[in-house]
């Protein structure tokens, strides 16, 4: 099982070319997960994956979507990257 992927699949995340039926490999050890999909395909997919639209347009829902930082990240708003004095990595939407 696997309980986290980052990025996520909605931002473009490696699983968001992953289509039913797909075999994927897991290497724990090498902590990787691998579609066993050949590159045209992937390439084609990439080339037609478009982000989901918002879920909302305002609000908490609309700032979470747009600002928090993924997992390995530390799940912290961009806007407040370096606020506390600890440097992240901030990633252009």
């Amino acid at each position: 099982m696997v309980l986290h992927v980052s990025p996520e699949p909605a931002v473009g995340g490696p699983l968001a070319l992953v289509r039913d039926g797909d075999w994927i490999t897991l290497d724990v050890p090498a902590r990787t997960l691998t579609p066993e999909v050949g590159e045209e395909e992937l390439e084609r997919r990439r080339a037609a994956w478009e982000p989901s639209p918002p879920v909302a347009d305002r609000g908490w829902s609309r700032l979470y979507t747009e600002h928090v930082l993924q997992a390995d990240q530390g799940l912290g708003l961009d806007f407040l990257v370096g606020g506390s004095g600890h440097p992240a990595p901030r990633e252009s939407h």
